[in-house]
């Protein structure tokens, strides 16, 4: 599953910006209506650090966590 930052995420929130441009929306709106819309989306949002390191220093990791 592509999440924010990579390059899969960001060719389609460009193409979404760019449909949007189309239909008359301003620059600044068509970016943020792009990226929301693909933050809403259950398939294209963030499921959060894959690695121990990820989750933070040891002592603040939930106790199942490790």
């Amino acid at each position: 599953m592509p999440e924010p930052g990579s390059k899969k995420y960001d060719t389609r929130r460009a193409r979404k910006r760019k449909d949007a441009e189309s239909e008359g929306v301003p620059d600044k709106r068509a970016d943020e209506e792009a990226n929301a819309s693909l933050q809403d989306d259950p398939q294209w949002r963030s499921r959060g650090p894959r690695t121990a390191r990820g989750r933070g220093p040891k002592g603040d990791r939930e106790p199942n966590a490790d």
